[in-house]
């Protein structure tokens, strides 16, 4: 999730600010420091908008009001004496490093930008280009107020304070625009195109909503309590249940001013009033998911780590390339795709400048279905251009309407796709991934999982890029620092590629982060001493032993064995009965067996084994046992008998009794025949078991010959389809481009023609117009699918809606005479809109200016003969 914005410099350089000043200590805040600050933009027709409102607004209204107006720099202004007659607050005209006081009104003088940082507010001189003070000034009081903030957006034309208004809501504030009371309605339809704004209201009720905002704990408490957390358990599992994301990992910070914001724009004051809310309202759990994953960001963000780019990284990965290997890099949290497409741009530049040839792909993903739609139409309104140069516009983007698209060249190197990176399989051999301003909203837990995701998803020495406050922390063995100033990293050579599975978070019900490692309390201490002592007495007074498996490989050791076992020459083995002393190997392949038989320990006594150049006598015990795993093991322990019973007989010494021996022999005889019954057992079950097995391939055999048909089958149909899908995958191709031509074509012509032209479609709602028609009918891009009466048409006509719908209805055409809002006489002359198979799919509009007409006509005289 990127939570910055590109409208101006200013946003940029105070989040800069922001990370590198010193809060103000929590000791010292009091209620008076805190309450919200309300951003007002306005233009044309605003004054009088602004004017309403204060009159509604009382003398202590629990806030400090910042109006900013487009004024001409040219002429003095006395907007401060003609807002001071509306209100009762005092009015002052914002002079460089004020602070903002409760309960104060404060106007930005004409010629400047305004910004804010720590409550002071700072004037900057005016960059040349589109005017966007305000969306400069929403900006900053975003990053400077967080919650706090509230933007108002009134009358006025263009489309300055949309961007704005998305960051003040992407910090979790609250934000307002006019409704159709306002004169020019530009500015506030722009911003709740662009899907910031939370209220449309006229603008007494924006002053009643104010007043009640101001009250609420969310911005008038320095820190509000903690949300419950059984309620929040159940929010998580209604917005896993709908849109399957775990938000329970997120920064609680985060989570819960994006809660508390839906709250408040909801009027409830409980998260369980707010609960009922969820669960009776799908559109609320939309609404909610789209806040906490909110989307804006920018071109260009910090120019100094594209320049690193363009002059480090860039080059060194495209002259590393293999003939015919792509270029692949990767944006997880793309949000609209404007980072992607600056990379792209970057990328492009880069090659052509040192002549690089190879084929560039940029992944760009996130979690929310509108934000990938939304980049992969690759259109921007002009307040979104700010960050980019006049050179790169020229060259990389295309003028349509009131914005830009990206051309064909960079959108063909960018792939988009909706993705989870916490959860979905992740891309893999990138050369670099851009994650910058996505783990800040992250917990550690989470943000540990994905940059091991990263770490795999790299190739050697492929780079990651952090967000300015972002670091790898804990993985310093996974990622060298390339820039530390501008969080570039390259991964390690020798580090080890992770397997995703190593990474997988457990489903959790806690909303709260991980706690940071403490001191072990008084019972872990106690316990690890007492596992000590255990250790101690356990390797000095059990006999020596080992634990096997059921393959009888050696898994531990416990005490000196080497007395009774030894490796055995030749390839090195853990086999317990390879490694069996010259005596034991008789007593030892019986016992085990017959505990694996019984299920029951097993003890033989009086061996005796051969140890150098003498011999021991040994007793051993075989216990069989089931681990967590319900796998078998075994114990097997050796003991040798006191110091009393024990014999040693040295290796040349002759047995003084020939009954002795004898009778050893005859012990190892029939441990040797126990040992052959069981081999011969085992072998019976074993021919059995093949019988079966055998018949069970036969069988199989049999399936796989009928299945092996079904595929060829199978084969030969998906070969025919596909030689019918290739072949309307030829004629899709040649439709597309005779669309294309016809596309261009019928643009051409509307933007040739200087009639207005209006279509609507048979909901009677806007499809297309040309540039006279925007200009005559005051419409905007984003009118675009909104319905014919919804719109502030400049002309002087009731019942247009019920007009269109008439000639629809009985297939003929009207021609009527209607007056614009200045008094000028225009031929409006409506017909069916007929699709090629005949077909009736809305109507057409195209109107004339008569006097306009007249004009022309009476210039035009006949030639005298």
């Amino acid at each position: 999730m990127h939570i910055e914005t590109g409208c101006s410099k200013i946003a940029a350089s105070m989040a800069n600010k922001k990370r590198e000043r010193t809060p103000i200590a929590p000791e010292v805040i009091s209620d008076e420091h805190v309450f919200p600050i309300v951003g007002v933009g306005a233009s044309a027709g605003g004054i009088e908008a602004f004017t309403a409102i204060l009159k509604v607004l009382p003398d202590d209204p629990g806030m400090a009001i910042v109006f900013v107006l487009h004024q001409d720099p040219r002429y003095a202004s006395n907007l401060d004496h003609v807002l001071a007659r509306a209100t009762k607050l005092p009015v002052e005209v914002v002079r460089p490093g004020m602070l903002v006081r409760n309960n104060h009104l404060y106007i930005a003088p004409g010629g400047s930008e305004l910004s804010i940082e720590d409550g002071v507010l700072n004037l900057h001189e005016r960059a040349s280009g589109v005017p966007s003070v305000i969306d400069g000034f929403f900006s900053s009081l975003a990053h400077d107020q967080g919650p706090r903030a509230i933007s108002v957006v009134l009358s006025g034309s263009a489309s300055d304070g949309s961007l704005g208004t998305k960051a003040i809501k992407a910090e979790g504030g609250i934000t307002f625009a006019q409704d159709n009371s306002a004169k020019m309605d530009s500015m506030p339809r722009s911003a709740v195109a662009a899907g910031g704004v939370d209220f449309v209201m006229s603008p007494m009720q924006i002053a009643v909503e104010l007043m009640r905002i101001a009250r609420l704990d969310y911005v008038s408490k320095p820190a509000p309590t903690r949300l419950p957390e059984s309620d929040l358990v159940q929010l998580f599992n209604v917005l896993r249940s709908r849109h399957d994301t775990d938000f329970s990992h997120y920064k609680p910070s985060t989570v819960e001013r994006r809660i508390r914001r839906r709250m408040a724009v909801n009027r409830v004051e409980t998260l369980t009033e707010y609960l009922s809310v969820l669960r009776g309202s799908p559109d609320e759990v939309k609404e909610l998911y789209a806040d906490i994953l909110i989307r804006v960001t920018g071109f260009f963000r910090d120019p100094q780590v594209f320049d690193a780019l363009q002059r480090d990284i860039f080059p060194a990965l495209m002259r590393g390339r293999k003939d015919g290997e792509a270029l692949r890099m990767w944006v997880p949290g793309c949000a609209t795709g404007e980072e992607v497409y600056s990379i792209a741009i970057a990328l492009l530049e880069t090659a052509s400048a040192i002549g690089a040839d190879c084929q560039i792909q940029i992944f760009g993903t996130d979690v929310s279905e509108p934000a990938i739609v939304s980049a992969r139409a690759g259109f921007y309104p002009d307040a979104a251009m700010t960050e980019v140069s006049p050179e790169r516009i020229r060259k990389y983007f295309s003028r349509i309407d009131s914005g830009y698209r990206v051309n064909k060249a960079v959108r063909d190197c960018c792939i988009f796709a909706r993705q989870n990176v916490t959860k979905d399989a992740p891309f893999s051999k990138l050369d670099l991934i851009s994650c910058r301003n996505v783990m800040i909203y992250f917990g550690t837990g989470l943000q540990r999982k994905v940059l091991s995701i990263f770490n795999y998803a790299l190739r050697p020495d492929g780079y990651l890029i952090l967000g300015t406050s972002e670091s790898i922390g804990n993985f310093g063995d996974l990622f060298n620092i390339v820039d530390k100033k501008n969080k570039i990293y390259q991964k390690k050579t020798a580090s080890r590629r992770r397997m995703l599975a190593d990474f997988s978070l457990a489903p959790s019900d806690e909303v709260h982060e991980p706690p940071a490692v403490e001191r072990p309390t008084e019972p872990a201490m106690a316990d690890a001493v007492f596992r000590e002592a255990d250790r101690v007495l356990l390797a000095r007074f059990t006999p020596a032993g080992v634990v096997v498996n059921d393959h009888l490989e050696v898994l531990q050791f416990r005490g000196r064995t080497s007395r009774y076992l030894e490796p055995p020459p030749g390839t090195a083995s853990f086999n317990l009965l390879k490694m069996a002393r010259e005596g034991l190997l008789g007593d030892l392949r019986t016992a085990i067996h017959q505990a694996r038989k019984k299920d029951e320990k097993q003890r033989r006594e009086g061996i005796r084994v051969k140890l150098n150049d003498h011999s021991i006598v040994v007793n051993i015990e075989v216990i069989p046992f089931i681990g967590a795993s319900k796998e078998r093991f075994l114990a097997v322990l050796f003991e040798e008998p006191p110091e009393g019973k024990r014999t040693r007989t040295p290796k040349r010494e002759e047995p003084k009794k020939d009954g002795r021996q004898i009778s050893h022999l005859k012990r190892e005889l029939e441990a040797t025949r126990e040992y052959l019954q069981s081999i011969i057992e085992e072998q019976e079950t074993m021919n059995e078991e093949l019988r079966s097995a055998s018949e069970e391939v036969q069988s199989s055999n049999e399936e796989l010959q009928s299945i092996n048909e079904e595929l060829e089958t199978a084969k030969e149909e998906l070969q025919s389809s596909n030689e019918e899908l290739t072949t309307l995958n030829e004629e899709l191709e040649n439709r597309n481009q005779e669309m294309a031509l016809v596309n261009n074509d019928l643009i051409n012509l509307l933007t040739s023609v200087e009639i207005p032209i209006l279509m609507l479609d048979s909901q009677l709602q806007i499809r297309r117009f040309n540039p006279p028609a925007q200009r005559t009918l005051n419409l905007i891009p984003s009118d675009i699918g909104r319905p014919i009466d919804d719109m502030r048409a400049n002309l002087q006509i009731d019942n247009l809606g019920e007009i269109v719908s008439d000639v629809i209805d009985k297939l003929e055409v009207r021609e009527l005479v209607v007056l614009d809002r200045a008094g000028r006489r225009h031929s409006l002359r409506i017909r069916p809109y007929k699709t090629t198979d005949n077909k009736i799919d809305g109507a057409v509009l195209v109107l004339v200016d008569l006097e306009e007409f007249v004009k022309k006509a009476g210039a035009v005289q006949p030639a005298r003969s």
